[in-house]
């Protein structure tokens, strides 16, 4: 059996010996091992190398609404919480958080999307419009004064992505046909059923455009 003064004192021993005591160990692993988790790293992925941010907060940049947005941001944040709760871009609405009901619709490049669905980091440098950016002016677009104007809202948590979605619907099919309009407008959907009201909206703005 080991003497009881050997078996206490042995940590200190070692730590003479090596010349690093357990706290320097950990202060150095500490050191050393931060930089090799935050660092970018790339791994294979089709035959081509893809860059891994993470697990921390990278410098992400955003083109919203013409203008330019920088932040630190954590590359699992998504789209449509770096709106919310980073720009304070409060427009796009979070009701399903599941790419279902179209309330946080947003238009990127031109083409509508699901902003719950799309990671932050995904959406840099490329044209982020919400619906914040429609009214000009103090003047609601016509879209807007369409809703207004045929009672096409009751709890306003869909209306956003809605409007959204018929700006970016018109501007393809600016004389849409009924069964366009039931189309074009299939991925948001309104829990108080406000659909006759919105056709209506949609008809309005074609018909004012014509």
């Amino acid at each position: 059996m080991h003497d009881e003064d050997e078996i206490l004192n042995s940590p200190n021993e070692t730590s003479e010996r090596s010349g690093v005591s357990r706290r320097d160990f950990l202060k150095i692993s500490g050191i050393s091992v931060v930089p090799l988790v935050t660092r970018p790293r790339t791994l294979m992925a089709a035959g081509d190398e893809v860059p891994v941010y993470g697990p921390g907060k990278v410098p992400m940049e955003f083109d919203i609404n013409g203008k330019n947005y920088k932040a630190n941001l954590e590359p699992r944040v998504t789209l449509l919480d770096a709106l919310r709760d980073q720009f304070e871009l409060t427009g796009a609405k979070r009701v399903c958080d599941r790419g279902e009901c179209g309330a946080c619709t947003v238009l990127i490049d031109g083409k509508t999307i699901y902003a719950c669905s799309v990671l932050a980091i995904e959406a840099q440098h490329k044209p982020i419009i919400t619906v914040e950016s429609l009214m000009h002016s103090g003047a609601l677009h016509p879209v807007q004064q369409a809703f207004v104007d045929n009672d096409a809202t009751q709890c306003g948590f869909c209306t956003p992505g809605f409007v959204v979605s018929c700006k970016a619907f018109l501007d393809r099919h600016p004389n849409p046909t009924p069964d366009e309009i039931r189309r074009g407008l299939s991925g948001n959907l309104c829990r108080c059923g406000t659909y006759a009201g919105i056709r209506k909206a949609i008809a309005q703005v074609a018909q004012k455009g014509a």
